[in-house]
């Protein structure tokens, strides 16, 4: 049996940035379906690990940037996925997950062999994260109900990429924890 985590990535987030106005109507989609699997992965004691980015706030801990997004005008996103006392927090500063943080040790040392990825932006932190992912040799699941997008079509092309080229098992989140 598959150890697995959760991985919400950069949902803790602002919207004060180029493209949002694009990424806002999807995240309000995938917000609900996000929560329902952080509600189902905490259920069956799952870790559940934030990767965010922490938007060049290189003084800022997890509770600062949590602090500052729930207090801006689109808190409402991120008021629903809001980690509990047992989330762990991994700050990033690039796209993948894994780019310069201590992500991979820390899944090592909980013994994680699969990823279920959820989070923001399908096309760029979502689909690198996978492949920086599958070249570590964890197996990598996406829900696509629960990944955000700011082009759509792009991200229909990085959903099949990463299943067709990293081997990611490409779902919906009622497939995962039944």
């Amino acid at each position: 049996m598959k150890n697995t985590a959760l991985l919400v990535i950069d949902m803790i987030n602002t919207y004060d940035h180029k493209d949002a106005d694009l990424l806002i109507p999807s995240a309000r989609t995938v917000v609900p379906v996000v929560a329902d699997l952080l509600r189902r992965a905490r259920d069956r004691s799952a870790p559940v690990i934030y990767v965010n980015d922490n938007f060049g706030e290189w003084r800022s801990h997890h509770g600062e940037l949590l602090d500052h997004a729930l207090s801006g005008p689109h808190g409402h996103l991120v008021k629903p996925l809001k980690p509990d006392r047992d989330s762990l927090f991994v700050v990033k500063a690039r796209h993948s997950v894994f780019f310069e943080t201590p992500l991979e040790y820390l899944l090592r040392q909980q013994n994680i062999d699969q990823l279920v990825l959820t989070g923001q932006v399908t096309e760029q932190c979502v689909l690198y994260s996978a492949l920086d992912a599958h070249i570590r040799h964890f197996d990598v699941i996406v829900p696509r109900d629960a990944v955000a997008h700011i082009h759509e079509d792009l991200a229909r092309a990085a959903l099949r990429m990463m299943e067709r080229n990293m081997g990611a098992r490409v779902c919906t989140s009622k497939d995962l924890w039944r």
